[in-house]
């Protein structure tokens, strides 16, 4: 049988079905905020990003219709509302630009790990080329402008050396060591992830209609800060510096650009993700008040998860993904 004609795998298919709902709800956040951007540098490499998308979007319906399987609905022009007033400004669009394209490059990756159809791996492929492309883009940009945040500087060893303390682990009343070079990787990137979650729930709790989700915002933005204080703390208390907030880059607006739909999905996307680099960054801890402040960020956001849920479920804006068949049900008596 040829590679190209094998039946897609339930891996297969629940990944085309992700990747399809969350690059139309990225296309819609990107349409907006190229709408209001000023800056043409960054406005270029939203129009880059967008016509990425839009390519990417058209091969998975492809794929997904070839095999039988309904489209999902996804994001639409319903759920985007091009004239409301500026929500974020030019530099944090850029920032958000850049961490969603550190997302996409994860789920592309993903993607591509658990397929097996030739036609399917070439387009993660691509799909990974084009992420790739984007995060040079953003990266490069962020330095000319002056607004990327590098993470801390270290000072090489004369030689290499090995652990002979027993507190190698300890990281609390000042017994054990330092942060290694290992551990500041996790806990750098998920300061600047929480970053972004606490700056689009305060920007989204601002313009949402609903009280329940106004709610939920709010208690996210609470999750979000705990966390960032945790982490923030760890690398005070060895004098390492953490990356600025963009809360000043939120304007006073109360006009939505988007549904509540949307903004509730994304905002439970990204706490879900975090959960994702919480969990590497819990493999990778090697002190132990880390390893705690990892466990107490991924309790507080399966929590956090539970209430998304409920709201997503409760307000019918939860997408049901291709489930497996039912062997009992079909086994039933006709």
């Amino acid at each position: 049988m040829e590679n190209d004609n094998l039946k897609l795998t339930s891996s297969e298919i629940g990944t085309l079905w992700g990747e399809y709902v969350n690059g139309t709800m990225t296309e819609i956040v990107n349409r907006y905020m190229i709408s209001i951007l000023e800056d043409e540098e960054i406005k270029q490499v939203f129009e880059i990003a967008i016509k990425a998308g839009e390519k990417q979007k058209k091969q998975f319906v492809s794929f997904i219709e070839k095999d039988g399987f309904p489209v999902p609905i996804g994001f639409t022009e319903s759920d985007l509302n091009k004239s409301a007033e500026r929500l974020f400004s030019d530099t944090f669009c850029l920032n958000y630009l850049h961490i969603m394209t550190i997302h996409g490059l994860l789920g592309h990756t993903t993607a591509l790990s658990v397929s097996v159809r030739k036609d399917l791996r070439e387009f993660y492929n691509s799909c990974v080329d084009d992420a790739k492309s984007m995060y040079e883009l953003t990266i490069e940009l962020l330095l000319k402008k002056g607004v990327f945040q590098r993470d801390p500087y270290f000072y090489p060893n004369e030689r290499p050396e090995l652990i002979t303390a027993k507190d190698f682990t300890d990281g609390f009343f000042g017994k054990g060591r330092v942060l290694s070079s290992t551990e500041i990787i996790s806990i750098s990137l998920n300061i600047k992830k929480g970053i972004m979650a606490k700056a689009l729930s305060i920007g989204f709790s601002q313009v949402t209609e609903s009280k329940e989700v106004r709610k939920f915002f709010e208690e996210l933005e609470e999750t979000a800060d705990e966390s960032l204080q945790a982490l923030s703390k760890i690398m005070y208390k060895d004098n390492l510096p953490v990356p600025m907030s963009w809360e000043s880059e939120i304007t006073a607006s109360r006009d939505s650009p988007f549904s509540d739909k949307l903004m509730l999905y994304h905002m439970g996307f990204l706490v879900q993700t975090a959960q994702v680099y919480y969990g590497t960054g819990l493999a990778g801890a090697m002190r132990t008040d880390l390893a705690l402040a990892y466990e107490k960020a991924i309790l507080k956001t399966l929590g956090i998860t539970r209430k998304w849920f409920g709201i997503m479920v409760k307000n019918k804006w939860f997408e049901q993904p291709p489930l497996a068949p039912n062997r009992k049900e079909l086994a039933q008596d006709k």
